[in-house]
């Protein structure tokens, strides 16, 4: 790692997750240097400037030629989408780390642990309105790891003693004599030049033109976004026009009574100019809904933007057009996705587009749409998801975590009669459990359960959501108090409530130990008519719950013959998630049993689903049953290497085996039967090339078939 003035030594593989770069970084040549050496000498650097300076481009690429001196990777951490009212700062950075962590401990804590002896670059883009949270997190992850650097972009300091910082300023300008001489080299110029080359097909910058581009530059003050926003205006207008119309627009802004921008920041002026031109230069309507996209966090797609911004105003057959208008302006980033076209503004750009949202008086009722529209898409994900598009959803329903989060802060700004946050930290209950949030689902159910106390039918089934939550981070004494609670507030409703109370006992049960109870619960929710509707979340537990305890009681027959009803429960129905708890519990059974090849199957087909949901605890339980059964098949090796893998696996969890003892238990009988078998040597060797494997390769080699060796 570089830190002592060592040259930086290449590693053999880049890890991290830095964003590809949207288009060549032009000029920065010094400043580039001077960010590379300053990280060298410093554990904090921040570049900071003013709005459309380039911050966040000269970021990522300093941190590129940065990346081959850190053996644990360089993490980009975006902070743009978030509140400045949030609350998630660790969640964030814990998400893009390769961490997962599904235990009771505070999050900041937990990613302190997993980087203490790691070597790492973390690179904070956009912290200017979240300086309070990033600082508390710089100063006790910097004291924990010692190996960890920060680079961070925002338009202010974090104000600690240890930090340095570059004021990154606009780019050079043409000298303003009259001559060429020079002028080609002008970062400012070759910027305008590149840009209007991608907007207007076959644009060449000719002798004549150059002394208008150069005032251009000038005017602008080389301040990138600004030379972007006016480069896509040359769609339309000639080099001389742009100049005289940004002219004028120049002098309105000398005048104090300019009205965009009188009660707004102190923007630099070229901005200032470049954007408040764009505004007047969009159609009414186009104004209209670049105001409106501002309350989107994050990426979204054309649907989102038809039910939040659309009305008589704003017709939704209209909107994708607007949308293409906007992106033809450069006021909109277009991002072309597997699962559809997803659009996002950049932050100043959205900043502006607040404030003309402020003005017009319509912040607040766009923000409770927006709450609204992901509140209804929230519970068509919790309808549809015990049902065969599981994958779909949790791609889509990850593509929108930011959405998410801030309609939930929303929603937890508010007291209304309708319970908005308790109703919509509820209906995300598929989200938190069933696609890898279960730490943030339990940060925000607890805040919404102490907002809003007050009995409900609502308050019933947010502590019915935190259950399998709660059973993830092995936080036993909370799930008891969430079930007393359950329980007590069904007596004041009605049957659909008394099912919550008895689905979140069962959970104590299990979670406890209680073998007898489990089953007796497990059987009280299998008698009733769930099998003549829809199938629903509470019979697939009580069959995954009920089959485990079976197991644990040694009634291995039996077990098999629930298991065999959620098989075909959610065959039926295309269910895949619980189906794949079902296939772990068989493989446990099947291992009883002696059937080993049998067990590896089942476990496979668990692996296979836990993995593409990102369920850590299930691929960890999965990967450690499919290393018991390599063991009893006598596939000693393949045994070591699996176990290295889950060890790996476990690591980013922070708690092995979720905690439960059954399953320590026989982690460790497997660990001994397979080193003893192959001896110390041979067993340390395996397991570490398991542990030193890309998860994903390694789960992709654990799900193969090997003609000829493990499956004979």
């Amino acid at each position: 790692m570089i830190g002592k003035g060592a040259v930086a030594v290449t590693t053999e593989r880049l890890v991290g997750n830095l964003p590809e770069e949207t288009g060549r970084l032009v000029g920065r040549r010094t400043e580039l240097a001077q960010v590379v050496r300053l990280c060298e000498r410093s554990r904090l650097v921040t570049v900071t400037g003013v709005g459309g300076v380039g911050k966040t481009r000269l970021a990522r690429r300093a941190a590129g030629e940065l990346q081959p001196s850190f053996a644990d990777g360089v993490w980009w951490v975006e902070l743009s989408p978030l509140s400045e009212v949030s609350q998630v700062l660790p969640y964030a950075i814990a998400e893009t780390l390769p961490l997962a962590d599904q235990s009771t401990r505070p999050m900041l804590e937990v990613v302190a642990e997993y980087l203490a002896d790691r070597e790492v670059l973390l690179v904070l883009d956009t912290c200017e309105h979240l300086v309070e949270a990033c600082r508390t997190a710089v100063v006790t992850l910097l004291a924990a790891a010692p190996g960890l650097r920060f680079l961070v972009t925002g338009r202010r300091t974090l104000g600690l003693p240890a930090e340095e910082a570059l004021v990154l300023d606009p780019l050079p300008v043409p000298a303003d004599d009259g001559s060429d001489a020079g002028e080609e080299a002008a970062d400012a110029l070759v910027l305008l030049t590149e840009r209007a080359a991608e907007a207007v097909p076959g644009f060449t910058l000719t002798a004549a033109d150059r002394a208008e581009a150069g005032r251009l530059c000038r005017r602008l003050e080389g301040l990138p976004l600004a030379l972007e926003l006016a480069a896509a205006r040359l769609r339309e207008l000639p080099l001389a026009e742009l100049n005289r119309h940004l002219a004028d627009r120049y002098a309105t802004l000398g005048n104090t009574e300019d009205e965009d921008f009188d009660a707004d920041p102190p923007w630099h002026q070229a901005l200032r100019t470049a954007i408040g031109w764009s505004h007047q230069l969009c159609t009414p309507a186009e104004r209209l809904a670049w105001a409106r996209l501002s309350v989107f966090a994050g990426t979204f797609d054309t649907e989102a933007v038809r039910q939040v911004c659309a009305d008589e105003l704003l017709p939704a057959a209209e909107i994708p057009d607007l949308l293409g208008a906007l992106v033809d302006k450069s006021l909109l980033g277009w991002m072309p996705t597997g699962a559809g076209e997803r659009y996002r503004m950049l932050d100043t750009i959205r900043e502006h587009g607040a404030f003309w949202l402020r003005g017009l008086g319509e912040e607040d009722e766009l923000r409770r749409r927006h709450r609204d529209h992901y509140l209804a898409l929230a519970r068509w994900g919790d309808a549809a998801w015990i049902g065969p598009d599981q994958f779909a959803w949790f791609d889509r329903m990850t593509a929108e975590h930011d959405n998410l989060r801030a309609a939930l802060e929303q929603g937890l700004t508010e007291t209304d009669e309708d319970h908005t946050a308790l109703e919509l930290s509820a209906a995300l209950w598929f989200f938190w459990y069933g696609c890898g949030f279960v730490k943030e689902g339990r940060h925000y159910l607890d805040r919404a359960l102490a907002a809003d106390t007050a009995p409900s039918r609502a308050r019933a089934r947010a502590l019915y959501a935190s259950g399998p939550v709660l059973v993830y981070l092995g936080d036993l004494p909370a799930l008891e108090e969430r079930a007393a609670e359950c329980t007590a507030l069904a007596a004041s409703f009605g049957e659909t409530e008394q099912t919550y109370a008895t689905a979140t006992e069962l959970r104590v049960a299990a979670l406890r130990g209680d073998l007898a109870l489990g089953v007796s619960l497990a059987e009280d929710l299998l008698a009733t008519d769930w099998r003549e509707g829809p199938l629903v979340l509470y019979p697939l537990a009580a069959l995954v719950f009920g089959s485990h305890t079976l197991v644990a009681k040694g009634r291995f027959e039996e077990a098999i013959g629930w298991l065999d009803e959620l098989s075909a429960a959610c065959e039926g129905s295309g269910e895949r998630c619980m189906r794949a708890w079902g296939d772990f519990v068989r493989a446990q059974a099947e291992l009883a049993l002696g059937r080993f090849k049998e067990a590896r199957e089942h476990s496979r087909a668990a692996l296979l689903v836990k993995h593409r949901l990102r369920d850590g605890v299930g691929s960890g339980l999965a990967l450690e049953s499919l290393a018991r059964a390599a063991t009893a098949l006598g596939r000693h090796p393949d045994a070591a290497w699996l176990l290295g893998l889950a060890s790996q696996l476990w690591d980013t969890l922070g708690r092995s085996q979720a905690g439960v003892p059954s399953m320590t238990a026989a982690r460790l009988t497997c660990e001994q039967q397979t080193r003893d078998a192959l001896g110390d040597h041979a067993y340390e060797k395996a397991y570490q090339g398991g542990y030193d494997t890309d998860l994903h390769a390694g789960v992709a080699r654990a799900l193969t078939p090997r003609e000829g060796h493990e499956e004979s």
